[in-house]
């Protein structure tokens, strides 16, 4: 929806649905100003009562010939800024997603393998849960990035090493059909 009014004071004057009592920011190519003044309201009129959810804190989405674009870590970020309080992260690199699936099916986590893209997701979440980590190559990582974590004195960044790396999960089809 567009902003009610050409001036600031306009903008606070649309009405506000009095059964909204969290702030869900995901993926929308659509964000817009009147979109995060909207979410700030609720959140201030709730306080901390009103929730504040992200789906996840990708700062890009990666595209072929090594384009990018921004991701929803931006859009989470822009509403955290205006509403000065940090938002819980319901997908990766928190486990939340993880311990859903898990108290909903039989999963154990010595025989359940995380692919990604991502250390500081995909990888980092897997790590969290006990899971065995494979990156593959083929989104925003490169290799240099996890001989940089592994050889670090610092134990967040060794959070960030996968247990095995491909360049493509291509690679993992011979191997599957045996």
């Amino acid at each position: 929806a567009a902003l009610p009014g050409p001036a600031p004071a306009d903008w606070v004057q649309a009405p506000l649905d009095p059964a909204v009592r969290a702030v869900l920011v995901g993926f929308d190519e659509h964000f817009s100003y009147a979109k995060l003044c909207q979410a700030l309201r609720y959140l201030l009129r709730g306080g901390p009562d009103c929730l504040l959810v992200g789906t996840n804190r990708d700062h890009r989405l990666p595209l072929e010939g090594g384009a990018a674009i921004p991701g929803t870590g931006c859009l989470v970020k822009a509403v955290e800024t205006a509403a000065q309080r940090e938002a819980f992260i319901v997908g990766k690199p928190n486990r939340f997603m993880f311990d859903c699936v898990a108290s909903e099916f039989d999963v154990d986590p010595a025989r359940t393998i995380m692919v990604g893209d991502r250390l500081d997701t995909d990888i980092l979440m897997g790590n969290n849960c006990g899971l065995t980590t494979l990156l593959t190559l083929t989104g925003v990582t490169a290799l240099d990035e996890v001989w940089g974590h592994q050889d670090s004195d610092c134990p967040a960044r060794h959070s960030l090493v996968p247990d095995y790396y491909v360049d493509s999960i291509a690679d993992l089809l011979s191997v599957l059909g045996e």
